[in-house]
């Protein structure tokens, strides 16, 4: 029988978390699967959590996206690599949505098992990783400001109601410095995002990104006043993002940022706050996660797209 580990958040989402465990081991039991459920017990607890399992056959991630974020960096600590996979539980659920999945964790969990394994390339930020998305800037420490109370009540709303307060504020500018392979480029923004994903913060942002081919993509905007930010937000609905006034966008394998002043918030990688008062990064691919998932977008966000 092989054997696998639920890596679960009890804190994510409204769901029955003993409910849905339960019914999981039951799943994964009719599959071949021994199951061993561990909850996680605070802010870190799952990065340490996978770091210290013995060499098993599947870990499953159960909550958000910031937990999964903690499994993913605690695998590529370890010498022997497992083999993930993901169950979203939180408010947004970027990453489940990329990968097809819809509100029912039982059926997401279906569709995994029935899925394929693929490599899946991770982004290294300095010492940290993210999945999906780094962001700083305007509206971009809402993920993380955003209080769990308002989550647990409102949930999507609650950074609705978050982000109305930011549009409020005073739009500032931060000097920064990018290097991509050797080009170099300096100027004023009100936010930057560096990402490997199609879809961000609930919305589907860039249209032909792709998992696997070793790049990822970088968004910088330079705009201030509220009717060009509200004009802009108008026009990513209905247009390619890349083509929007104020926007700059490029691809790349590696970047170098450099920041001229420490900023007012710290950034944000997969929705959680990164605490570092660094002011020079260094962004990377690295090809060393294998994640089983859903055959449903594999056509759309892969490029080696061979089930």
């Amino acid at each position: 029988m092989q054997r696998c580990v639920l890596i679960c958040n009890p804190n994510s989402g409204k769901n029955d978390k003993k409910y849905l465990t339960r019914e999981f081991k039951k799943i994964l039991s009719e599959r071949g699967y021994s199951t061993t459920v561990i909850f996680t017990k605070y802010s870190g607890h799952a990065r340490g959590i996978i770091k210290s399992l013995e060499n098993i056959d599947l870990v499953i991630s159960l909550g958000g996206d910031g937990t999964f974020n903690e499994i993913v960096s605690g695998n590529l600590k370890r010498k022997e690599k497992l083999l993930l996979s993901h169950i979203p539980l939180g408010t947004t659920n970027d990453i489940g949505a990329m990968f097809g999945m819809g509100k029912d964790p039982i059926e997401n969990l279906k569709m995994v098992l029935d899925g394929v394994v693929k490599q899946v390339d991770i982004c290294k930020f300095n010492d940290s990783y993210f999945v999906y998305v780094a962001g700083l800037g305007k509206f971009v420490n809402i993920a993380y400001d955003t209080p769990r109370e308002m989550k647990e009540k409102y949930g999507y709303f609650a950074y609705l109601m978050n982000a109305i307060k930011s549009f409020n504020s005073k739009t500032k500018l931060f000097e920064v410095e990018f290097d991509s392979n050797g080009e170099v480029y300096r100027g004023l923004y009100s936010f930057m995002l560096i990402c490997n994903a199609s879809r961000m913060g609930g919305i589907d942002v860039f249209d032909d990104v792709k998992l696997d081919d070793g790049k990822f993509e970088v968004l910088l905007s330079n705009i201030t006043r509220k009717k060009d930010i509200v004009k802009s937000l108008l026009m990513i609905k209905t247009s390619d993002i890349t083509k929007v006034p104020g926007f700059y966008y490029f691809k790349t394998d590696s970047l170098k940022v450099k920041l001229y002043k420490k900023p007012d918030k710290h950034w944000c990688l997969d929705g959680e706050e990164l605490i570092d008062n660094s002011l020079e990064y260094n962004i990377k691919i690295v090809k060393d996660l294998k994640m089983l998932i859903p055959n449903k977008n594999i056509d759309k966000v892969f490029v080696n797209n061979d089930l």
